[in-house]
């Protein structure tokens, strides 16, 4: 019995110190994958999607663009914020750059937060771990592209739930390869896309994002649009798929 007793008890302390112990979680730094040093620069290769003729046809126009990193501010929270000036050329490259707009970059200690078009996202979260999760679109407001875009599937954007997707040591795009490349995976849902069925609704939302370590972004591709039959037969909404060319 004596045995018995000694033996839950050495058992029971071990479960104890178990369920106690406290493991840290190492993970790479958010500035690994957002490097935010005044001059750095990375160029992209972007394609453009929008609808014309009323929303009846896609047209896909083709640039560069380029964001430079430009030096620390304070955001109008008081926050050492990163100032990035993003230009745009033609996509072979042959024209200057034209100023196209502005990116505030705010890290924080467990999240980075980019503002662009107005709307703050939280593009990355700690831990940098496959499968970790969270709301990236907490700030955006409800139906964030009206009035400019009438969308039917874009008012539960704030609850998107980004989250890290298998880790890639290499991956090679378009003739491009990148190295050490986190994924998040923000949006996938889709329906009736592509349009198979002209008498039904359908919409397309995809969101997808990759970076390389010590580099920075370096894939991304953002669609948002709906296809829709009433009064008319008709899409609204845009897409970009853009991709690093080059770098410093």
């Amino acid at each position: 019995m004596k045995l018995k007793l000694l033996l839950f008890f050495s058992l029971a302390l071990v479960l104890f110190s178990c369920t106690n112990k406290t493991e840290e979680l190492v993970t790479d730094k958010l500035s690994d994958y957002m490097p935010l040093q005044p001059g750095k620069f990375i160029i992209y290769r972007l394609d453009s999607l929008s609808f014309t003729s009323f929303g009846t046809a896609s047209v896909i126009t083709r640039y560069q663009v380029k964001h430079e990193v430009d030096a620390q501010i304070m955001d109008s929270q008081g926050r050492p914020t990163y100032r990035v000036y993003t230009y745009i050329r033609d996509s072979a490259g042959t024209q200057p750059w034209n100023p196209l707009g502005t990116i505030l970059v705010t890290p924080l200690a467990s999240q980075m937060e980019v503002t662009e078009d107005n709307f703050r996202v939280i593009k990355l979260h700690l831990p940098i771990t496959e499968g970790y999760h969270w709301p990236g679109n907490t700030y955006l407001p409800d139906d964030p592209y009206y009035p400019r875009y009438d969308l039917l599937n874009d008012n539960d954007m704030k609850f998107w739930d980004f989250t890290y997707d298998v880790f890639q040591p290499t991956i090679t795009y378009r003739g491009n390869t990148y190295k050490d490349v986190i994924t998040v995976l923000e949006e996938d849902d889709h329906q009736n896309a592509p349009v198979t069925n002209v008498n039904q609704f359908g919409y397309n939302t995809q969101s997808i994002e990759k970076y390389s370590k010590n580099i920075g972004l370096v894939y991304r591709k953002y669609e948002i649009w709906d296809y829709q039959t009433d009064p008319t037969k008709h899409y609204t909404g845009f897409g970009i798929t853009m991709w690093m060319i080059d770098h410093n």
